[in-house]
């Protein structure tokens, strides 16, 4: 009997309500794994409960909120058919915006919509985020799975999150704290983060040719593995930091590259140098570079060369800072310092050459 005479239903619509109940239930096991004391109730309510009666301790506490996803990072994930790491590289795009004004991320929610649900797959996305909430110290309270037949392909899929977190009003970071010779910590990134992924899926599919199982002698794995690794996550470190040396302000760097985004938290008067002999960049920098013929320009303000997150720190407090980091297992080291704007154009800038 054809759907004419029957009638219409949801599911001949394309949507498959019991495959997202058992996608909820798979996801459940990942999700308890990010609880925090403060936390009420479980998975599969209309919305998540945090106890802010936790904030009593602050004096004045603010609430910082932000929102982020993976851009184009997950059509790599969908080509390898790989997706419990995609959910970490969400988690550090929020979680490390947050810790820039020095906020504790304390919850998490995320957005996942699908052509098809794959209880499967989607619980794997869910159990990537859930590790990265681990990670960065923070709850996973909720989130939404939605299915969108007719709009995307059965196997497309897009993630999003957005995440709250507090600090002391009288221990907010940013431009008003930084001073003429302050140093710049730069912390290593663990490759391309998840910025920037249109030009490199451009050099590598369209002007390189290449397939994800190509064999990278200069990444001693797969082109699909380096590309797919996972987004470094600093919200604890950086929180580490501020707790043990003065730090006056972080910048995450994101999309549009290491001096656009450090130019975000310096004052007008102000301006930041950073040397790039300081550090060598990761050979997917190079590799992406020489394969599409990239200038120099072109890559540095597109991705992040080799850093993924920066403090500015007062000049003698940056020993501190290096050994707090090293003690946490975070490649850092000094990259540049703060001097007056003079006649410069911009708020921060790149000199030099990168070490060899």
């Amino acid at each position: 009997m054809s759907e004419t005479t029957t009638g219409a239903s949801y599911a001949a619509a394309g949507v498959d309500i019991e495959a997202g109940d058992r996608a909820v239930e798979l996801m459940k096991e990942w999700v308890k794994k990010t609880r925090r004391p403060e936390v009420l109730g479980g998975l599969g309510g209309f919305a998540g409960l945090f106890d802010a009666s936790a904030l009593k301790r602050y004096e004045r506490p603010l609430l910082a909120s932000a929102t982020d996803g993976v851009g184009t990072k997950v059509d790599l994930a969908r080509r390898m058919g790989v997706y419990d790491t995609i959910g970490r590289d969400l988690v550090g795009m929020v979680v490390d915006d947050l810790v820039v004004c020095g906020a504790e991320p304390l919850f998490m929610t995320d957005y996942i919509c699908v052509g098809k649900v794959h209880p499967e797959r989607v619980a794997a996305i869910v159990k990537g985020i859930a590790e990265g909430c681990v990670l960065a110290g923070c709850a996973l309270v909720g989130g939404e799975t939605a299915e969108h037949p007719g709009l995307l392909g059965e196997d497309d899929f897009d993630v999003a999150g957005a995440g709250t977190g507090v600090v002391e009003a009288d221990r907010l970071l940013g431009p008003e704290r930084i001073r003429t010779g302050d140093v710049v910590v730069a912390m290593a990134s663990s490759g391309l983060h998840s910025n920037g992924y249109s030009l490199v899926r451009h050099v590598v599919f369209d002007r390189a040719g290449w397939a994800l199982d190509r064999e990278v002698p200069e990444f001693s794995r797969t082109l699909g593995e380096e590309l797919l690794e996972p987004t470094k996550i600093y919200s604890l470190d950086c929180l580490a930091l501020t707790r043990t040396t003065e730090v006056h302000a972080f910048s995450h760097i994101t999309g549009g590259g290491l001096a656009a985004n450090l130019a975000r938290v310096i004052p007008e008067e102000l301006h930041a140098t950073v040397d790039r002999s300081t550090w060598t960049p990761g050979a997917v920098f190079d590799v992406v570079g020489t394969a599409g013929r990239v200038e120099r320009l072109e890559l540095e303000k597109t991705l992040n060369m080799g850093v993924g997150m920066m403090a500015v720190v007062p000049a003698e407090s940056a020993d501190a800072a290096l050994t707090t980091l090293a003690d946490r297992g975070v490649d850092a080291w000094v990259a540049g310092e703060i001097t007056e704007r003079g006649d410069q154009a911009e708020g921060a800038a790149l000199t030099g050459d990168y070490a060899a």
